[in-house]
């Protein structure tokens, strides 16, 4: 119990840890790891991937989305997106998906992390952060993936244009936009 009690003073509320963190400060890490889980003092969100959760007035709290990704993935080359984005751009999307995509240079595939399933994807380029301008292009780049009618939605992206940075759209385009995509932002000029 000495060095289980050890390992608990090493762990923060809030944070995420992969069992080789916490690995360096027990000898017997994997037992220590399920003593921590049945007590409560951490929660298991994927193999090797575990976060020490905050107590709330309305239960423990989930870590925050992009420090689970930023352990998952060893790194914070990535950038989170989802259709449900692109909603907000006015171009007549409506429909709610229940997913996410999380660009990055080293992993494809879908990984479950506690209650949620990522879309990983591996791309050679993408931005830092989200912009609008970007985010017309990833509707473009995917837009066969949609629910909603192909045609309609590139109908109201040239009545909405003129709300967007045409230049940053066209440098969004040059630069992540697949041929279709590149196409479509042309002829909008």
């Amino acid at each position: 119990m000495y060095k289980l009690d050890n390992l608990r003073k090493l762990i923060r509320k809030g944070l995420v840890y992969r069992r080789e963190d916490l690995a360096k400060s027990s000898k017997s890490i994997d037992r220590d790891l399920m003593n921590l889980v049945q007590e409560g003092s951490l929660k298991k969100l994927a193999q090797g991937l575990y976060y020490a959760p905050k107590k709330t007035a309305f239960g423990d709290s989930a870590p925050e989305e992009r420090e689970v990704i930023k352990k998952y993935l060893k790194g914070d080359d990535f950038l989170i997106t989802s259709p449900n984005y692109y909603n907000s751009l006015g171009l007549g999307t409506t429909q709610l998906y229940n997913s996410k995509k999380v660009y990055n240079h080293k992993k494809h595939e879908d990984v479950k992390l506690g209650n949620k399933v990522y879309q990983f994807r591996r791309k050679s380029k993408f931005p830092k952060q989200l912009s609008s301008e970007y985010l017309v292009i990833d509707l473009l780049n995917n837009i066969k993936s949609l629910e909603e009618d192909e045609q309609t939605l590139v109908d109201n992206l040239k009545s909405k244009v003129s709300h967007l940075n045409k230049e940053l759209l066209k440098k969004n385009a040059d630069k992540y936009g697949s041929i279709k995509a590149k196409k479509i932002i042309n002829k909008l000029e």
